[in-house]
């Protein structure tokens, strides 16, 4: 809803909303650091508006206005990344620029894969290595507002370097492939209803560093890419994301390489894949149309080499996002690429991560 609350404070709060009307709290968010903040997404009408400090110093307003405003467009989150890092940040997807600091995981790590239920708002990143151990820990995270992630469930089994897909608001997620040993697991969650996931089927093949996406509420999700058993793989597989059942063969990604980044203009139905370790860091991009089985056709270029990536989009709004990691010469970089989905040709800046880093995973609320 296209309202807000703006305010300062002096310091890290929760800030908890109630509505006036009916005395329910509209929103309970931990809004870090001190100055200027804002509650967006908020019914019209006054509201009560507590701030309680991490000393537990409370102060309340009442009678405050809630203030139209026009919305910025979806999110794009990047979560986590090689550290193990528990930051997440935001851009919005519309407009180039460099990420926000969003909140953080409950634990730090890297390698976790990421999907959301799309314009219903919810975000879930599952899996990775937080330095020492594989987990199987799902966090969630509401996109539209800051804050620190919280606990949805469990995976399977523990394991890093999986991907992630959904079906958008018909709110199922997938996450497929892994590494502890080599897996060719797929499992499946409810995205807005908490707890464990169960297992759906599995890939074609044994494989870990591979990536997904989806074309949103028609209902087929593609997994492209990765390590089989030490081996480059260019393998695509399909799902339909609200059967049970295994996946099939969809057609090949151009060459074999493994660490590769993914993303769609949803029901639009097209799919990007980019970037990835063919023995070089490589900056192609490729398509397909995820309903007609087949093989990658050329795109265009990332502006440098890219492995251990992340990528989002804003789906019907046909831009892709692209969070470089390592670049070509290796080298760590904050850089983000963006492309039209749509439209054939090379990436183009768009903006700064705060932090250099591989190995995180993206997600958006488009």
């Amino acid at each position: 809803m296209p309202y807000k609350i703006s305010g300062t404070k002096s310091e890290t709060a929760r800030v908890i909303i109630f509505k006036e009307s009916d005395w329910t709290i509209e929103s309970n968010t931990v809004i870090s650091g001190s100055g200027a903040y804002e509650v967006e997404d908020l019914e019209t009408g006054d509201k009560l508006v507590f701030a309680r400090s991490e000393d537990g110093w409370i102060e309340g307003f009442g009678g405050v206005s809630s203030e139209y405003y026009t919305p910025p467009g979806p999110r794009g989150v990047f979560a986590g990344g090689g550290g193990p890092l528990n930051l997440i940040e935001y851009v919005i997807i519309s407009t180039p620029g460099n990420a926000t600091d969003f909140g953080d995981l409950t634990t730090a790590r890297f390698n976790s894969a990421a999907t959301s239920n799309g314009t219903n708002n919810r975000g879930v990143i599952g899996g990775g290595l937080d330095g020492s151990n594989r987990v199987n820990i799902i966090d969630y995270i509401t996109i539209s507002s800051t804050g620190n992630a919280q606990n949805f469930g469990d995976l399977t089994m523990p394991r890093d370097q999986l991907a992630a897909a959904s079906n958008k608001t018909g709110d199922r997620g997938v996450f497929a492939g892994g590494y502890t040993s080599y897996f060719n697991i797929i499992d499946y969650i409810t995205i807005s209803s908490a707890g464990d996931a169960t297992d759906l089927g599995d890939l074609t093949t044994k494989r870990r560093d591979l990536d997904g996406t989806d074309n949103g509420t028609n209902n087929r999700g593609i997994f492209g890419g990765g390590n089989d058993a030490g081996f480059l793989t260019n393998v695509v597989d399909y799902i339909t994301i609200t059967n049970t059942s295994n996946a099939s063969n969809f057609g090949d990604l151009i060459d074999q390489r493994s660490a590769i980044m993914a993303t769609s203009n949803g029901t639009n139905n097209r799919a990007v894949f980019a970037g990835g370790d063919s023995g070089p860091y490589v900056n192609i991009i490729e398509y397909f149309t995820i309903t007609s089985l087949g093989n990658g056709t050329n795109f265009g270029d990332l502006t440098t080499g890219s492995v251990s990536g992340a990528a989002c989009s804003n789906t019907t709004s046909e831009r892709g996002l692209f969070a470089i990691g390592r670049d070509g010469s290796g080298t760590l970089v904050n850089s983000v690429d963006y492309i039209t989905i749509s439209s054939i040709g090379d990436a183009t800046d768009f903006g700064d991560l705060t932090a250099e880093r591989q190995s995180m995973s993206a997600t958006s609320n488009a």
